[in-house]
């Protein structure tokens, strides 16, 4: 069981970094909750992901997420991961115009898994440090 879902989680990850939303979403449920605690933002139902995904891969055309460990078990997932990304395009909904500086933020994820796919998705990293990498915070 625990097999299946690292599976499942790393071919999310593999089409979220070839920007393929239709595909990532394959892997989440019709009501999934995504909350990226350090941004205080939260996107309901896969409408909505589609949105978010859609401008972040426009704000950061060459964002990525390298994988380092899956703790995976029947119910939940955690992971703890490195994205990264070039500012390249308007960042929504804040209005922050590029500023073709690149990031790379270390973090951890929690996901609730239904029916092998998840449910709610907890993002947690330091989004100060992400700000300034990108130039837009001191």
């Amino acid at each position: 069981m625990t097999a299946n879902v690292e599976k499942m989680i790393r071919d999310s990850i593999a089409a979220y970094n070839a920007h393929d939303i239709e595909r990532f979403l394959s892997f989440c449920t019709d009501d999934i909750i995504y909350e990226a605690m350090s941004g205080a933002s939260v996107m309901r139902g896969k409408a909505e992901m589609r949105t978010y995904l859609g401008e972040a891969f426009s704000a950061f055309p060459d964002f990525k997420i390298d994988l380092k460990l899956v703790f995976p078990s029947a119910k939940l997932a955690a992971m703890e991961w490195i994205m990264s990304g070039t500012f390249k395009g308007v960042l929504r909904p804040l209005g922050l115009q590029p500023t073709g500086k690149s990031f790379s933020v270390r973090g951890a994820s929690i996901a609730e898994l239904q029916g092998g796919k998840v449910r709610r998705n907890t993002d947690y990293y330091d989004s100060a440090d992400f700000l300034r990498q990108i130039g837009v915070m001191a």
